[in-house]
């Protein structure tokens, strides 16, 4: 496919956009409709613990203290830009494109979106708050989401393509459940960044995700050319919306905004982990995403990983320089960076490289969603229909 396919045409663009990040909130009733009976009462369920509404885990262990849907856009339109004011918003209150299929289908076409990339939030970005119960509660849960999903994607009318959640803490089921996945029609998986600093389903600490441990899950994903995404906050170590990163002094609001804005870094530490580890000289087709963490950190970093590996370790090498392993292998998205200063670093990291996204409906989300094509006002229309639709075609397998 190449740009040709997307030509301009006279009344406006027709480029098919493909927005790469956005999110579900989770209707209440999810998993307790399709869960066994014996399951019904354990699995993620919205109800009153200890007098407040919440999501609940085991009947009794909290995942989502005040049940918050995690979307800013209100019911009516408009959208929350007061951190207090969206702490206590309510499924009730924000708008229904949030979680219905329809309503979401409707907030796409106004905004002249083609397809979206749709991740979770419940049971976490990286589906780490399932490893707070026992295995067999932490497969169902996994399991159910993803045939959640599937039914949302064929719902859809194949416009809703959501990344699928693994059993991480068991690879041998991480494997089985990929490839059911795969079997399902999802185009990608999404996994925690950190398993080292969590144990197995028997309290063993796992390996980082550069040891052979893995290498049976990376061989379906390069086998089945199944793009492999890792989102800001994926994993128990790496979220962190209120605490440590601002300063004690700070008004919580203006301490969320630094954390926020940090936890894009972080997905630099698995991007560089993953070029160091040496894993990409033996799995050379995998394609990691880098979801959510913007791409003006990227030039910048690359350059370091060069600098660092000839100066401070000159007895390691590898088969590429680690620069050139990220266009090789990475893509990273971006929303709010925008106009001349986006296209350069854009160019930096690699025009193909690139993916962009609204993140759809959280608080730092694009909303309203109008002018995309305009954001990009430095690329050319090449330039855009690489970022904005042919890129994401390519890497997830979306017919554009």
């Amino acid at each position: 496919m190449n740009t040709a396919t997307l030509e301009r045409s006279q009344t406006g663009s027709s480029i098919k956009v493909i927005d790469a990040d956005t999110h579900l909130t989770e209707p209440h009733d999810m998993w307790v409709k399709r869960a066994s009976a014996a399951m019904r009462d354990r699995v993620p369920q919205v109800k009153m613990l200890n007098g407040t509404r919440s999501w609940v885990i085991d009947g009794d262990k909290s995942i989502g203290t005040g049940a918050h849907p995690n979307s800013a856009i209100l019911k009516q339109g408009g959208k929350v830009r007061d951190l207090d004011t969206f702490l206590k918003l309510q499924f009730e209150d924000v708008h229904t494109g949030s979680s219905s299929v329809k309503e979401r289908l409707a907030v796409m076409d106004e905004a002249g979106i083609y397809a979206q990339i749709v991740y979770p939030n419940i049971l976490g970005f990286g589906g780490q708050a399932a490893a707070k119960v026992d295995p067999e509660l932490r497969l169902e849960c996994v399991r159910i989401y993803n045939d959640a999903m599937a039914e949302l994607q064929e719902e859809s009318g194949q416009r809703l393509f959501p990344m699928a959640l693994l059993p991480w803490w068991d690879v041998k089921q991480a494997v089985r459940e990929t490839e059911r996945c795969i079997a399902m029609g999802l185009r990608g998986i999404n996994i925690n960044s950190d398993p080292h600093t969590s144990t197995d389903a028997d309290g063993k600490p796992l390996p980082d995700l550069g040891h052979e441990h893995w290498y049976p899950l990376w061989e379906v994903c390069e086998d089945k050319d199944l793009p492999i995404n890792f989102h800001i906050g994926a994993s128990e170590t790496a979220i962190d919306w209120m605490g440590q990163q601002g300063w004690p002094s700070l008004p919580r609001d203006l301490r969320s905004g630094i954390s926020g804005a940090m936890l894009f870094f972080n997905n630099g530490k698995v991007v560089s982990n993953l070029i160091y580890s040496g894993l990409l000289d033996r799995f050379r087709k995998l394609k990691f995403v880098s979801v959510e963490s913007g791409i003006g950190w990227v030039p910048f970093l690359m350059e370091a990983l060069d600098y660092q590996l000839q100066e401070i370790a000159e007895t390691k090498s590898f088969d590429k320089k680690p620069s050139e392993y990220f266009k090789s292998n990475f893509y990273a998205c971006f929303w709010f960076e925008e106009g001349r200063s986006a296209a350069e670093t854009a160019r930096k990291v690699g025009m193909d490289n690139v993916l962009f996204e609204t993140d759809f409906p959280h608080p730092t989300s694009l909303y309203p969603i109008d002018h995309l094509e305009n954001r990009l006002d430095g690329f050319t229309f090449e330039e855009k229909s690489k970022v904005l639709s042919l890129n994401a075609s390519k890497l997830y397998k979306i017919e554009v």
